[in-house]
């Protein structure tokens, strides 16, 4: 399994997958697809990619299969349902989990795939669809490191870095520090502009100003470009970062470690979302 021999299937063509998706296709990677709505195939019509009828069927054609669906739910079912990838991959295939899920999820998948002589690697995404279109996504590897170097010609037609982190799960743990850190630096980006308000500068303008400045952070861009505020931010990402904060809180319960600032700051942009954990 290596280079542009390597059969891919893909499922999960949203906002992000769908752009990483054609990155394969364009690279070369004969590309099967699925998506449980037939609209979601519709801008490969003009590809050499081919449509699965079923994700079996996608993995039957495939040596590695790329997850990029929203939640552990979607990734248990199309993995794990009837006719679900494990149903059609072959003894060698690799599973590639690009969604940011609970890393106990991709342990469990491991386990089940693993009896079928199917390897499973963790590898969620920072950067969203314009990084995709670009090729310059960041991918957080977990798993076993030849099974992750296999995959890279794969992971770097969409990202730039591919980044081996260390056993299955360790992806996902980077990828919720990562959110649960832009969620921290939104509550002190946000705190700053209010006081600078209340000090009687105008928000939108500070935060444009602070955001070329060594104060500046993604978090702060962000807040800039929203015009000095989070209630866009709010409703767009507030219910993920919500979700990520309490994976993180949870995992470092059960690791007994202690959350720190960190975990304060991101609470406090979480009640500032109205997304409390």
């Amino acid at each position: 399994m290596g280079g542009l021999l390597m059969r891919v299937g893909f499922i999960g063509l949203g906002s992000q997958g769908a752009p990483m998706a054609r990155r394969i296709v364009e690279a070369g990677f004969a590309t099967t697809l699925w998506a449980r709505r037939p609209a979601s195939v519709e801008p490969f019509a003009a590809t050499p990619a081919e449509v699965a009828g079923t994700p079996a069927e996608l993995a039957a054609a495939s040596d590695l299969v790329c997850l990029c669906v929203v939640n552990d739910a979607d990734v248990s079912e199309v993995v794990l349902g009837e006719h679900g990838v494990l149903a059609g991959l072959r003894e060698g295939g690799v599973i590639a989990v690009h969604s940011t899920v609970h890393p106990d999820t991709c342990r469990r998948l491991a386990a089940e795939a693993g009896g079928a002589g199917v390897a499973v690697v963790d590898a969620p995404v920072s950067g969203g669809g314009p990084a995709a279109e670009e090729g310059r996504l960041l991918v957080m590897a977990g798993g076993d490191p030849d099974t992750v170097e296999a995959c890279r010609p794969v992971f770097a037609s969409y990202a730039d870095p591919v980044v081996y982190l260390g056993p299955l799960g360790s992806g996902q743990v980077t990828k919720l520090l990562n959110n649960v850190l832009f969620t921290a630096n939104l509550a002190t980006s946000a705190g700053a502009v209010a006081l600078g308000g209340a000090l009687g500068v105008e928000p939108g303008r500070l935060a444009d100003v602070l955001s070329h400045g060594s104060g500046n952070s993604f978090a702060l861009g962000s807040i800039a470009r929203a015009g000095g505020t989070l209630e866009h931010l709010a409703a767009l990402a507030g219910p993920l970062l919500q979700k990520d904060a309490r994976l993180v809180a949870a995992l470092a319960e059960a690791a007994g470690a202690r959350p720190g600032a960190v975990m304060d700051a991101a609470d406090a942009a979480l009640a500032l979302m109205e997304h409390p954990r």
